[in-house]
Order: structure tokens, then sequence, then C-alpha cells
């Protein structure tokens, strides 16, 4: 199976696997993995990673948005067979761990069945793995304020809501933002297309969701590249009060 890899910036590839996104930055013979995938994405994950002249022995990291099975789904994986560290924010540690799951539940999906595009969006996610248990063994925090030192140099920005300890990723050189589900760009469950909070049901706290919007709008920036949904361009600013206007 192939993924979808774009080039959107020198060294910066989006990969629009089966409705997850996920993001890889290069530099010279090694890369930074953004997000992994439903757990039946691992084949377009590897594959993604050939296609942009690379392979898992070269990620010197995997970076978590948040700890849903559809962007967690091979951390593990590449953890324990390959050694490189997987980093969320420290709120998100024991969530990657499965102390706890802030994930919709079946029932909420259920009762939500007669909304558009909810149900073969379930098939898909359960097909995908999106129930199946992925917690990674060794989750770590970020190791320092600021731009890691890794490849692409990326910025860890709390941004709760979606979860506890979501964390979108700034690369401020390059006018990136990383914004996993704290700002989307459309969804199999939305009719909506451009910059917008996913639907509802998907937020542990919808009021902290909304209120993270207002930290991606201070992020300097011209290109999102959000875990569901195409690239955005355009000053990321106004993609942040765009997805707040639709939420209100």
């Amino acid at each position: 199976m192939r993924a979808d890899v774009q080039q959107v910036a020198d060294g910066t590839y989006l990969v629009h696997g089966s409705n997850t996104n996920w993001v890889i930055l290069t530099e010279g013979d090694s890369v930074t993995l953004v997000d992994t995938g439903y757990p039946g994405d691992r084949e377009r994950l590897l594959t993604s990673l050939a296609e942009v002249g690379s392979s898992p022995e070269a990620v010197t990291a995997v970076l978590i948005t948040h700890a849903h099975n559809d962007h967690l789904g091979s951390a593990e994986y590449l953890r324990a067979g390959y050694g490189m560290p997987v980093y969320l924010h420290e709120a998100e540690v024991p969530h990657a761990r499965r102390e706890f799951l802030h994930q919709v539940s079946v029932g909420t999906v259920l009762r939500n069945g007669w909304r558009p595009g909810v149900l073969p969006w379930a098939v898909h996610a359960i097909r995908s793995g999106g129930t199946v248990p992925v917690p990674v063994a060794s989750p770590e925090s970020f190791p320092a304020a600021g731009p890691l030192d890794l490849p692409g140099r990326p910025v860890p920005v709390h941004t709760p809501g979606h979860t506890d300890g979501h964390a979108a990723f700034h690369l401020p050189d390059a006018g990136v933002v990383i914004s996993g589900d704290a700002l989307v760009s459309g969804h199999p469950t939305s009719r909506l297309r451009g910059p917008q909070l996913l639907p509802d049901m998907f937020h542990h706290e919808r009021a902290r969701a909304v209120a993270s919007l207002n930290v991606l709008e201070g992020l300097a920036g011209d290109l999102l590249l959000p875990g569901h949904g195409p690239a955005h361009r355009g000053p990321v600013r106004e993609a942040a009060l765009q997805a707040r206007e639709r939420a209100l």
C-alpha cells in the first residue's frame, strides 16, 4: 500500500495515510517523524519513509501530537524495533501508556451514527486498528523547552482540549505549524472544508480545544499541516480565526 507523500517545504513532507496524516522532517540522513497513523497504516508509513529516501533506522525520534490510535498506531513498533525515543507532552505520556483513554467511545459513535459520514468512518477506523491496544511501553516527555535538537528543530506547543496533553509543533524558520487534531482542514465526518475543529464528539474537553485556537493564532507561519485534511496555505493566524468562528 502506498501513501500520498507530498513535499510541502524544504525537508518537510506531509503524508496522507488512511484518513490520518503524519509528517516527515528530514535533515541530511536523519529524520523526525511526527505521528504514525493507524496501526493498519504501518505499511504505508514504512513506504512513505522509503519514498523520501529514508528508512526506520534513520528516524531520530518519533513525536506524537496525541495518543489516539490513529496517530499512535506504529509508535511502539518503531520504538521497540529500532530504538528511537517516542516523545509527547508530559500530560500525554500516561495516555500513551494507556493508563487511561481519552478517545471517543463506541457508544458516542453509535449515538452520532445518524450524522453524515460517521458510520463509514467508524467502520474504517475499526478495520484500521482504531480500537486495538497500542500502548507505548516507555514514552518520554519532551526533553527540553523550546526547539528540540532534532531534524526540523520543531518547537512543541501545548494545545489541550482534544486530549489533555495534545501538542502542536511549530517550525518557526520554515513558517510551518503541525497542528495535529487541534486544528484540521477536513475530516470524513465533517461537511466543512478548510480550517476547523473536529466535530465535538472527538474532543475530551471542547472548551479547552476552542481556547487552544488562541495559542495557534499566536504562531507565526503560512503553512498548516493538520492531522486530518490537506495542507492549508495562508497565515496560520487566519486559519485559527476561521476555525474559531465556525466553532461558535
